[in-house]
């Protein structure tokens, strides 16, 4: 390998972030309501393991946000943002696997790595 190659744990980084870009900007704006959730949990997180080198994804649509933001609203449903998500991604990429994670910290969806293991 030459020197200015990726190691595997960069590329494997790379990996998790692609993933995750395509898990929000896909998934953004979408309607969601606390009935449906779930089937949208499922959605999200088989379309993303359907990509190389993800191992395990796991979408959680946080239906008590949800129903919070509902409760004012004559609407049944909203649309789907960050703050009802939390998700964590795994990617092996030549046996180094990376675990990242999407959480809100101070009113914005962070996504970041959690760590990386050869």
């Amino acid at each position: 390998m030459a020197s200015d190659d990726p190691t595997d744990a960069e590329a494997a980084c790379f990996e998790a972030g692609i993933k995750f870009g395509s898990l929000y900007h896909q998934f953004a704006g979408t309607p969601v309501s606390p009935d449906s959730a779930a089937s949208l949990e499922t959605a999200m997180a088989e379309s993303i393991e359907n990509q190389p080198h993800c191992i395990d994804v796991t979408v959680d649509v946080l239906t008590d946000e949800l129903e919070a933001e509902l409760a004012d609203s004559s609407a049944d449903y909203t649309e789907l943002t960050g703050r009802f998500l939390a998700v964590e991604i795994v990617v092996d990429y030549e046996g180094c696997e990376v675990v990242t994670r999407m959480e809100m910290e101070d009113g914005y969806p962070l996504m970041r790595l959690e760590s990386v293991r050869s």
